[in-house]
């Protein structure tokens, strides 16, 4: 999909990655680029800077991202692409002694924003595209859902959870002329970055928002699933799967040496 002339809608737009993306958009020629953002004032800032259109969203409730799905069309005509962008860190916590044993709290809020959310998005997005003849989805996932998150369990599981939501997206509906890509960096330097101490997501290196940015509308023009800003990823992945018993041990590995690092025991 070449982006020029194209409506587009970015959630999480207002900051980092998002708002990377919006910029990106617009300097390659979209019609209109929609920033949807629970922070209404920097989606309104961010749209301002770039000619766009501002909606503040919370992309767990299906009635946002569903009001934000209808007054885009009604305003600007049919989304050619939506990037379901929005998510959270939070959780991390390399000494916790149970992975299980935090509260429903974190697991259900990252349920709802890492995965539902994309969810929403399809729910109606995906019949107005099949009336039109095809659409676009960008969802803005990690490399932690093809490999994990040391130390965050809630984080693995709902971007685990996300990868196979896309999948299945992106194999029902390939006949429909829908595309999907996602976007899985590790470590970018963004404030959810900043939120978390140091670990192994930014062992090869921190990119800007602005190049992943320009990884995803390289990797949307070449229609390709999975966009890795960071290469490295896809030998991690290999590793994973040929031996996983050795990638589960290496991952421990690396989970004691954090524990180490804050001071408790491995």
């Amino acid at each position: 999909m070449q982006i020029a002339g194209k409506v587009v809608v970015v959630t999480g737009g207002g900051n980092g990655i998002g708002q990377a993306l919006c910029e990106a958009f617009h300097k390659a020629g979209a019609a209109k680029v929609v920033v949807a953002d629970l922070d209404q004032a920097r989606a309104e800032a961010v749209a301002a800077s770039i000619g766009g259109a501002a909606f503040k969203c919370d992309v767990a409730n299906e009635a946002d991202i569903k009001h934000v799905i209808e007054e885009t069309e009604r305003q600007f005509g049919p989304i050619d692409l939506f990037c379901s962008n929005a998510g959270i860190g939070g959780g991390f916590d390399p000494m916790a002694e149970n992975a299980g044993g935090a509260s429903d709290e974190p697991f259900m809020k990252s349920w709802m924003i890492h995965v539902m959310a994309h969810v929403y998005a399809a729910r109606h997005l995906v019949p107005r595209y099949r009336a039109r003849g095809g659409g676009y989805f960008l969802n803005t996932i990690s490399a932690a859902g093809l490999l994990s998150q040391v130390g965050s369990p809630a984080y693995s599981a709902t971007k685990h959870g996300a990868v196979g939501f896309a999948e299945s997206l992106a194999i029902a509906h390939k006949a429909h002329n829908i595309r999907v890509s996602i976007l899985c960096p590790q470590g970018v330097d963004t404030n959810m970055l900043r939120s978390i101490p140091k670990g192994p997501q930014s062992a090869d290196g921190d990119l800007t928002a602005e190049q992943v940015a320009k990884d995803a509308l390289q990797g949307i023009e070449q229609e390709t699933f999975l966009i890795l800003p960071h290469p490295q990823v896809i030998d991690y992945m290999r590793k994973k799967t040929e031996n996983y018993d050795r990638w589960i041990g290496g991952m421990a590995k690396i989970q004691a040496k954090l524990r180490e690092t804050f001071g408790g025991k491995a």
